[in-house]
């Protein structure tokens, strides 16, 4: 940890991985959501079940799983952690799909960044398969939503 508490950074400022071994195994549990904006003829056409490709909401939905198992290997100073629960909702709007994810684990560390993983490449496996209908498809308001468990505790974004 460096003096001003980072604990990513060592002494001379270069990033590196904490050592989490000397932490308990707690339960914890992430959640995000982001919203993918479409246009009204993408969400007719997934309300009608009429997108070219075939069942976006089901391939975005096993995209974001799929992704949440695999955050270390796309985000370098994340550790591997035994993913034990996924969940996605995909709600459709008027505006486009809302996506809705938790993850659980039993570790060391916690699952904010597999969350916000499964989110954002749920909403891009969305995006491609919309995006013949839809071109301007638009990825916004990615973020964390609540998480709990760890030293620092339970934590719920304000509304």
């Amino acid at each position: 940890m460096t003096a001003d508490g980072l604990t990513h950074l060592r002494g001379d400022g270069t990033a590196h991985m904490v050592d989490v071994s000397g932490k308990e195994v707690t339960a914890r549990s992430a959640s995000a959501e982001g919203v993918v904006l479409l246009s009204p003829a993408a969400v007719e056409a997934l309300r009608g079940g009429t997108v070219p490709k075939g069942d976006a909401l089901g391939v975005a939905r096993v995209a974001g799983i799929q992704a949440a198992k695999r955050t270390p290997d796309l985000v370098p100073l994340c550790h591997p952690v035994a993913v034990h629960a996924v969940e996605v909702d995909l709600e459709v709007q008027d505006r486009g799909v809302r996506i809705v994810a938790t993850v659980r684990t039993a570790d060391r560390t916690g699952v904010e960044m597999e969350a916000l993983t499964c989110v954002s490449v749920a909403a891009l496996a969305l995006v491609d398969m919309v995006k013949a209908v839809d071109r301007l498809a638009t990825i916004t308001e990615v973020r964390v939503t609540a998480k709990s468990g760890g030293r620092s505790g339970d934590w719920v974004r304000p509304a």
